[in-house]
Parts: structure tokens; sequence; C-alpha cells
């Protein structure tokens, strides 16, 4: 299977319980020899572009299709529906839908509506009883009652594929496969993210969503066939099309930091030239929300190539946990939320 000309596919089957080789609670226990090879194409990718398709992910296509369809079926609601569970209505949570223009990159609204989801908790559980900020249930329309199941399916589905392809991470860093499941993802921070992209007016300069880097360890991209990503790269912005039965895979700030920038999270964007609406559905697998992060032992916190980043930040400057860095990058996101949410309380 080929994908973008400068982006590998690489067959995670050996991480993620195909015939290759098999992980069970984090480690490689069968196709020790596969799950390297595995491990060397991750290091590759995450050295050379950040960004590689992946395959043999074993996520059932039926899933995706439905809950694409349904995603389909809120977004063509009329506008009164959708904000029925607008995000302003779940409260320190942050789930729901937001308008076009309703979050902001790099402080420029994005040509795109979306839905927020996370780890769906119920009301006693302690951290939403002491009012922990993105944590809670989630908002669902009742428009589409189908969507519920197919969230939380999809939800179930990729945050095991994730920690297979961290436990590939791991070994490309050569730490033992369950480094990251047994320690910064045991509970890891769950975010799932589905956008619309309407096409742009005539001679519109924004972008569906402007240059940035994400926030964690490792983001699981689904896709349309409407194309409009673009990566940064040393020749330019490049295309990372729709790969039919692929998810694209990137890395993000957390997994530079905790490297030392020995893998770099790269800089990418979105702008739906299709004609038609363009669905898009990001899936962040990220460190746990009181993990400290700090650079890895060993040869992983070492390489720096010295390059500055896209954004002029130096991610080793950052202390405290997972959860203060998230807060302040999406409270610059949603600064009305920001206000109204977290500065009222």
């Amino acid at each position: 299977m080929t994908g973008s000309p400068a982006l590998p596919v690489i067959d995670v089957a050996p991480l993620a319980g195909g015939s290759a080789g098999t992980v069970v609670a984090g480690t490689v226990v069968a196709g020790r020899a596969a799950a390297g090879t595995v491990a060397e194409q991750i290091q590759a990718a995450c050295r050379d572009r950040g960004f590689f398709y992946v395959t043999g992910h074993g996520v059932p296509a039926e899933l995706l299709d439905e809950l694409a369809g349904a995603s389909a079926e809120f977004f063509a609601l009329p506008a009164a529906d959708k904000t029925e569970i607008a995000m302003a209505r779940g409260g320190r949570a942050w789930r729901g839908y937001f308008p076009v223009g309703g979050e902001l990159t790099s402080g420029r609204p994005d040509l795109k509506e979306g839905l927020y989801f996370g780890t769906e908790l119920p009301e006693h559980d302690p951290r939403v009883l002491a009012g922990l900020p993105l944590h809670g249930r989630n908002l669902f329309p009742r428009q589409v009652p189908r969507l519920r199941e197919l969230v939380l399916s999809y939800l179930d589905a990729l945050t095991s594929l994730g920690q297979s392809v961290l436990a590939g991470v791991a070994l490309s860093l050569g730490l033992d496969a369950g480094y990251f499941a047994d320690g910064y993802t045991a509970d890891p921070t769950i975010l799932f993210r589905i956008f619309s992209y309407p096409p742009p007016p005539p001679e519109a300069a924004g972008w569906g969503v402007g240059e940035h880097t994400d926030y964690g360890l490792l983001t699981l991209l689904a896709q349309d066939d409407s194309g409009g990503l673009q990566i940064a790269a040393p020749e330019g912005w490049i295309e990372a099309p729709p790969v039919p039965g692929t998810f694209v895979c990137n890395i993000g700030d957390m997994l530079d930091r905790l490297t030392g920038g020995w893998y770099r999270s790269t800089p990418h964007r979105v702008r739906n030239l299709s004609g038609h609406p363009r669905l898009s559905f990001p899936f962040f697998l990220d460190p746990g929300f009181a993990a400290e992060v700090p650079p890895l032992p060993g040869r992983a916190a070492t390489g720096d190539d010295g390059q500055r980043r896209w954004d002029g930040q130096d991610l080793r400057a950052f202390t405290g946990t997972y959860g203060d860095y998230l807060l302040g990058k999406v409270s610059k996101v949603f600064p009305q939320l920001r206000r109204d949410v977290l500065l009222s309380r």
C-alpha cells in the first residue's frame, strides 16, 4: 500500500494483535522480531516527519463508516438543534458542540465546526466530584441517538490501538514495550473530536485549522476522501491525502518533550478545497492528567538537533503536570469557555 510520496505506511499488526505478534498488558509476547521491525519503521518516521500512516490496526471499517454517517447526520441539523449540546452546557468537562469560528488556532478562528468528547465518567467519579476540568460526561444529540454508542465504541477501539502504537514507540526508543502503558498512559487523558469543515467562501484566506502542533503523545486521525491535510517538511508543505483503510498517526508536544527533541512534533494545517463538507476524526492519546512529563531516560533524552520549533517554544522549559499544560493550551483555543467556566468557579 502506498500513501503520500513523503509519508510511510506502517503495518502495526505485530503490535495491535495481528498474526505477526501480540501485545498483552503492554508487553510484546509474540512476534518479537516483527515488532522490532515495526519499531524501526516508527523510529524512522518519527525522526523524519513525525507523521506516518497506520494499517493493520484491526479497527472495523464498519464502525468508522457508521460513525461518519451519524456525524454527517448531526452536522446537517439546524443550528438550534446542534446548539442544544453547546460546549457551554458541558461545564468543566468541556464537551459538546461548537459552531464554525468557535475554535481558535494561534488566535484566529478556524473554518470548522465540531464535537468534543472524552472518557465517559459518571457523576460520582472522584475527579468529577472534585470539579477537575476536562473530566465528566459527554453530551450527545437527542436527534441522532445512535451517535452515543458509536462514539463510545470508537473511544474503546482507538484507545486500544493507541496503546499498541505507543508500545512500538517505546521499543523504538530502546525502552520496554510497556513503558507508556504501565506509566504515563496507565490512566490516559483521552480526547476525541469530530470536525466538519465546510467549503470556504470564494476568495477566503482562512484555514479550516491553521498551523499547529498537537499537545500530547499520539494522535490517530481518520479522514474522509476530501483531502486537505498538509504537513510541514524541510522542503515545504506536503499533502497527507486519505489512504483507504488507514489512520494518519503523528506525535505530539509531550513526546517531543519526553525525547528531548529527538522525536519532533510537526506543524500541520487543513484547508478544505473539495467543494463539499470534509469530515475528520482526530483521536488524542495523552499522558494522565496528573502525570509529570520529564525527559525519558538514556538515549531518548539525547540527540536534539538544535532547530527551533515552529512557534519558538522550548518544551523542556515546561514544568508541572500534563493537565497544567493541557489547560493552558485549550484555554487559548476557547477563551470564552475559559472565562465562563474556569475563571468563574
